[in-house]
């Protein structure tokens, strides 16, 4: 097995970690431990900043990390969405259509590519990832009491985000991994028609 086949790499150890911190911050929110569970988030959030570049510099860009971390990613904001409804209901309900397009946003790509390609799709693009970095600091503001504004700023890039893993997905005609953007999916499908 040469190194970059290799399956128990430090990135994936990460987004193991990152898969079991969902039912985590589960268990903390149910708990009603809000101190605990931000922290248990951010450290989740940091875990998920981190695990791309380790795997990219280590040389561990496998299609099954790539699974691994978006399976982690989905563990992860589910969390967040349930967690958010029980620690602070006042703020999901003032907020509600802003949640419902952010929780839209995690479930349909993959539900899309579930229905579509039997298989969970793990583009990683560039969109959600920007969609990432804005949601993770503007959801824990929204939930220490901050101003909304930021999290309804990355509810539109996470909405973006998902129609362009949307458009991806009903572009291609199999699922791919790693692929940054919606042009770059347009050369694949191209590719694929002219072989």
């Amino acid at each position: 097995m040469n190194r970059n086949e290799q399956t128990v790499n430090l990135p994936n150890i990460l987004s193991v970690l990152r898969l079991c911190l969902g039912p985590v911050l589960i268990a903390i929110a149910y708990q009603d431990q809000a101190t605990v569970y931000i922290v248990v988030l951010v450290f989740a959030f940091f875990l998920d900043l981190v695990d791309g570049p380790i795997a990219r510099m280590s040389g561990h860009v496998t299609e099954a990390g790539s699974r691994m971390d978006s399976y982690a990613d989905f563990s992860i904001y589910i969390a967040f969405l349930i967690g958010a409804v029980w620690l602070w209901p006042e703020i999901v309900q003032r907020e509600l259509i802003f949640i419902m397009l952010v929780a839209a946003s995690i479930v349909l790509p993959p539900l899309l590519g579930l229905v579509k390609f039997h298989k969970a799709t793990s583009y990683h693009t560039w969109l959600v990832k920007l969609a990432v970095v804005c949601m993770a600091p503007a959801a824990i503001v929204l939930f220490i009491g901050g101003p909304p504004w930021p999290f309804h700023v990355a509810t539109v890039v996470c909405v973006l985000a998902a129609l362009e893993e949307i458009t991806m997905t009903l572009l291609l005609h199999e699922p791919r991994s790693n692929v940054n953007h919606l042009l770059q999916a347009l050369k694949l499908k191209r590719d694929s028609e002219n072989s």
